[in-house]
């Protein structure tokens, strides 16, 4: 038999006091959410009758997870931030915002700052074996006209699926870049064919996925901020056509219409005009934006993100 204490007088008493309802200093928003937190995590413990083994196991675990640095990648695995871009979709339809680009999850792998380019940039810095992908498109408003001067700010992981900052070997900026496009909408930019990536086998979130009978593997993906003045910001990527976890993403951000045809190219005169040789791959991919219905929806989130240091 289960015994439920969660709901008496005491124990409120307790959570309230425990949140900072009891004073008046601090964040009146904070308290809330923390009472709340309290609440239901009392009424879990108390329903699926979780043991004291079970409950400082699992803080235990929150202490490592915090050590890792891995807390993004698992909201990202247990669909959290999937579950945010659906809550922001409905919203949007409950107010009529509709069309454009979907959005999708922006991941755990930012890094503020990336160089500044007109029209089109080199992302690769050379260094590293790879398939040379030409990526390409534009940027329009919802009425299909180009939209000039928006910021196309691009990020991939590189050929063994690794970001550079989060991996040191790679150089500064390494596959990321921000292109303003030009007078037609347009962007272009030359680098490496990306790989996809899995969790770290001996990880927090792998441990956990495991757990559950998953996966933690990611198709091979290009990430995207697209924004310009008027419009509403764009966070999204486009997960690459025929790869295998192409619609068995474990962190949810495959979607129609964000897949990425990739088109691999053999012929040696085509890769002589493209000023490379050898086998090369083109990916082409357009942006709609939609006007911002207010001005703070220009901007991207507040989330914390990495900045690399000059």
């Amino acid at each position: 038999m289960s015994v439920k204490v969660s709901h008496t007088a005491d124990i409120q008493d307790l959570f309230k006091e425990a949140s900072g309802l009891n004073n008046d200093q601090g964040s009146a928003r904070l308290k809330v959410v923390m009472q709340r937190i309290l609440q239901d995590a009392a009424k879990i413990i108390e329903d699926l009758q979780v043991t004291p083994d079970e409950f400082w196991n699992t803080v235990d675990y929150l202490n490592r997870l915090g050590g890792s640095n891995e807390a993004g990648l698992l909201v990202a695995g247990l669909g959290l931030e999937h579950y945010l871009d659906l809550l922001q979709d409905a919203q949007d339809a409950e107010v009529g915002l509709t069309g454009g680009t979907p959005r999708t999850i922006e991941g755990p792998l930012y890094v503020a700052g990336a160089p500044i380019a007109e029209g089109e940039a080199r992302m690769d810095d050379g260094k590293e074996a790879g398939t040379v992908m030409f990526l390409q498109g534009r940027v329009f408003d919802a009425y299909g006209k180009p939209v000039a001067g928006a910021t196309v700010d691009v990020w991939h992981a590189n050929t063994q699926g690794s970001y550079s900052y989060f991996d040191q070997s790679q150089s500064d900026y390494n596959l990321r870049r921000r292109i303003i496009t030009d007078a037609e909408g347009c962007y272009r930019a030359r680098s490496i064919v990306p790989s996809g990536y899995g969790c770290s086998p001996d990880g927090p979130t792998q441990e956990v996925l495991t757990l559950l009978g998953r996966h933690g593997q990611r198709p091979a993906h290009i990430h995207f901020f697209i924004s310009a003045p008027g419009y509403r910001h764009l966070t999204t990527q486009i997960n690459l056509a025929g790869d295998k976890y192409l619609w068995d993403d474990f962190a949810y951000a495959t979607r129609e219409g964000l897949v990425g045809d990739i088109r691999f190219t053999e012929d040696a005169e085509a890769a002589r005009s493209r000023g490379v040789e050898g086998r090369f791959a083109e990916v082409d991919f357009d942006f709609q934006l939609q006007k911002a219905p207010v001005a703070d929806a220009e901007q991207r989130s507040k989330r914390p993100r990495a900045l690399q240091e000059a």
